[in-house]
């Protein structure tokens, strides 16, 4: 064979380039590529964490020591597959610590229960309330005062579609 296709020691042998390790082509859409680049120049999404506590109360002695690097992903997502955002609207949740424009972590796999924050669809109308029980029958709970629980009742279309695990704010 004189052109193309596998020859026998060709190329550079495996782990000599630069990532130290065996390498493999992909395609990448052309408006993925910085996004992949810096993926992978940074290892990942991972951010210092310094050892350093900041105190809410008096002041403390300052250290720039680095503790570790924290991957991003694997501190706010357990699972990737089911895992998913939503922006807040309203103010029904307010007491619970959820503000109009803070974007809500849910995963569709932990199983819901009574005093989770929920996203749920009811009647086609999407909420985000604490799941829970009044009088021994089922609720969508604020968690505001001026609003009012809402019953599931047997004939509504409910769908749970997973639960709150994160609140992202920015300030």
């Amino acid at each position: 064979m004189k052109h193309g296709g596998k020859r026998n020691g060709a190329g550079r042998p495996k782990g000599q380039g630069k990532y130290g390790t065996s390498t493999k082509a992909i395609r990448v859409p052309e408006y993925l590529l910085e996004d992949v680049k810096n993926y992978s120049i940074n290892g990942g999404y991972k951010i210092p964490l310094f050892s350093s506590k900041v105190e809410a109360g008096y002041p403390s002695l300052a250290d720039d020591h680095i503790e570790e690097m924290v991957d991003m992903n694997s501190l706010l997502i357990r699972n990737p597959s089911t895992t998913f955002c939503v922006k807040v609207s309203g103010l029904s949740m307010i007491d619970a610590g959820i503000y109009e424009g803070d974007i809500l972590l849910v995963d569709s796999s932990i199983k819901p229960g009574e005093g989770k924050i929920i996203i749920a669809a009811i009647d086609g109308m999407l909420t985000v309330k604490r799941l829970g029980f009044l009088k021994m029958k089922p609720y969508l709970l604020p968690a505001n005062p001026d609003f009012d629980p809402i019953p599931i009742l047997e004939n509504s279309e409910v769908h749970i579609w997973g639960v709150v695990i994160k609140i992202l704010r920015s300030l």
